[in-house]
């Protein structure tokens, strides 16, 4: 594709523009803080080393993730989240690109037993 990307958004659903929140807004900001909280968690089951405490993070961090997967479709929906079409011939160019770099990995990139 050239620069004008296609974008894939649904019919945006209007939400009236004041200078107060609206309900794109509010979604908006609580996807964000969900982003958020879902990268800290990232980092906390990285680091934590209690058996018991990583999967309690766990358990709160696919919660969260969830809850941010169902915002974005919310958010799509709705049309106030679209994304750029990926271009078929770049997509295959980066798979090509990343299937070469399993040769570098110990054993051949083959799965361990």
């Amino acid at each position: 594709m050239n620069q004008n990307q296609q974008k894939i958004q649904n019919p945006e659903t209007q939400v009236q523009k004041t200078p107060q929140m609206n309900d794109r807004d509010f979604v908006n900001d609580i996807l964000t803080t969900e982003k958020y909280m879902t990268r800290g968690y990232d980092t906390a089951l990285n680091e934590l080393s209690h058996d018991q405490l990583y999967q309690d993070v766990l358990a709160i961090y696919n919660e969260t993730a969830n809850a941010q997967r169902s915002l974005y479709n919310l958010m799509f929906k709705n049309g106030w989240y679209g994304v750029e079409a990926a271009d078929a011939q770049k997509l295959q160019q980066s798979h090509q690109q990343f299937q070469g770099y399993s040769n570098q990995f110990p054993y051949g990139g083959q799965q361990l037993q």
